[in-house]
């Protein structure tokens, strides 16, 4: 039998990574032409450029005057430094950034799954090449990709440290620990929320090493000693400046003005924003108006103050505590995020359907929508609809795949982890990001695959 030409490597490999690229800018493109540069930006956008500005300009990582605690100083340097020649060249280089991501995935899918490209002679898509496809087009990291928050180096940084560490359960290779352990560590500047990941990860790999007693402490130090100490520096530099010894404020105000906000919302029956302004959200100013007695609080001692308060809320009231961050965890796992895509263009919707979400029975929240916004409703609906087939995919690949139980573990256990901490009323569509290469992956094995007797 004759078969037809086969295509060239070059577009398996390649042709994802294009349409990655084109998708990004396309969506570039059409904000700048409705909205303009302003839309690129926002709330956050500003916390951390003042911060980055300082540390390039002045080599002082600070805010209004007082060393920065809120904000580690990954994303504000890049920001400050991406931003030099305003704000669109560095929505391109976080396009860039994120179809990097793309090969990426197809590079840690390749380290999961065999990928045999052939079958009866005939090229097929393997399975890091529809993982690849499937990022590509995966709404959130489209989305992210030209807003300027540090959603989308965070995840290119995040999938480095993956893939080396899914090479070294493959290959032990300790040099590839050693850089994934690094990577990880550049990681956390950008986003505090992997500074405690390292020790699940090197607890799994002495779990998943037990059969190799000569690497089953090496390999979790290795990880530890290239990721930890890079940490405790901050740290240090943080207790040093303002009496503060976390790497972060922000889990701290998280806590307080969100976490504790929420469960006291539930018991006063009042909105989760109306139980915020009154604690003092979200400016220094409007905190001090609520509580004149802080007048006089160093950082660290404002910060005690409201760790103190968030935690005496959550342990009176710890039912009511664990309800409310369930159900902000699966917010995130399952908000298709359309709102902010809608705020690009300006489109008629509430400022915060999350909002009503978080107050509000969901199917009561997407009825008022499907009521009153049709055609952003129907927006939600394809996007929830591409979510839940990722799911529903991702479940069948983890069924049907033959990839070492060791990789599949710490995928699994890294998905859950993202979920795990981002809980509560701070928990929205955006937070699910590292999740969605994970995702990815698994959707891909639970592809129908062709048999290669069937050609």
């Amino acid at each position: 039998m004759i078969h037809p030409p086969q295509p060239p490597a070059w577009n398996l490999r390649k042709a994802p990574l294009l349409a990655a690229a084109i998708i990004r800018l396309a969506l570039l493109t059409a904000v700048l032409l409705h909205s303009g540069p302003a839309a690129l930006t926002r709330p956050d956008t500003q916390s951390y450029l003042l911060p980055g500005r300082n540390l390039l300009f002045h080599a002082a990582f600070a805010a209004n005057g007082l060393p920065e605690i809120l904000r580690t100083p990954g994303y504000p340097l890049f920001l400050a430094l991406a931003t030099l020649a305003g704000p669109i060249p560095a929505a391109l280089i976080q396009i860039l950034l994120s179809v990097l991501s793309v090969a990426l995935v197809a590079r840690l899918a390749s380290q999961v799954f065999a990928t045999g490209p052939t079958a009866g002679g005939r090229r097929q898509l393997a399975p890091p090449q529809v993982a690849a496809w499937l990022f590509a087009f995966e709404p959130l990291s489209v989305l992210y990709s030209i807003l300027l928050l540090p959603e989308t180096l965070f995840l290119c940084l995040f999938l480095l440290a993956l893939e080396r560490l899914t090479l070294f359960l493959r290959t032990p290779k300790l040099p590839a620990l050693a850089v994934a352990g690094l990577a990880l560590a550049a990681t956390t500047f950008v986003r505090p929320v992997t500074c405690y990941l390292p020790i699940p990860l090197a607890l799994g790999l002495f779990l998943a090493l037990r059969r190799t007693p000569s690497l089953r402490v090496k390999a979790p130090a290795i990880l530890l000693l290239s990721t930890l100490p890079w940490l405790a520096l901050w740290q240090f530099r943080n207790r040093v400046e303002t009496g503060f010894s976390g790497f972060s404020a922000i889990p701290t105000q998280n806590l307080y003005f969100y976490t504790a906000a929420e469960v006291t919302a539930r018991l006063q029956h009042q909105s989760l924003a109306q139980v915020q302004t009154q604690l003092g959200y979200p400016t220094d100013q409007d905190f001090l108006a609520q509580h004149p007695e802080a007048a006089n609080f160093s950082q660290s001692q404002r910060l005690a103050f409201m760790q103190a308060a968030a935690l005496q809320t959550l342990r009176s009231h710890p039912g009511i505590a664990l309800r409310a961050y369930l159900a902000g965890s699966l917010r995130t796992a399952f908000n298709p995020g359309a709102a902010v895509l809608l705020s690009l263009f300006n489109a008629p919707i509430p400022e915060s359907v999350f909002a009503r979400e978080r107050d509000q029975n969901p199917l009561s929240a997407w009825l008022w929508l499907a009521r009153n916004r049709p055609l952003p409703t129907a927006l939600m609906a394809a996007l929830t609809l591409f979510l839940a087939a990722l799911y529903a995919l991702s479940i069948c690949g983890l069924i049907r795949s033959p990839a070492p139980r060791a990789s599949l573990c710490f995928l699994l256990g890294v998905a859950f982890y993202f979920l795990a901490v981002s809980g509560g009323a701070a928990g929205i569509a955006r937070l699910r990001l590292p999740v969605m290469p994970i995702l990815c992956l698994l959707a891909a094995a639970g592809l129908p695959q062709r048999n290669p007797a069937e050609n």
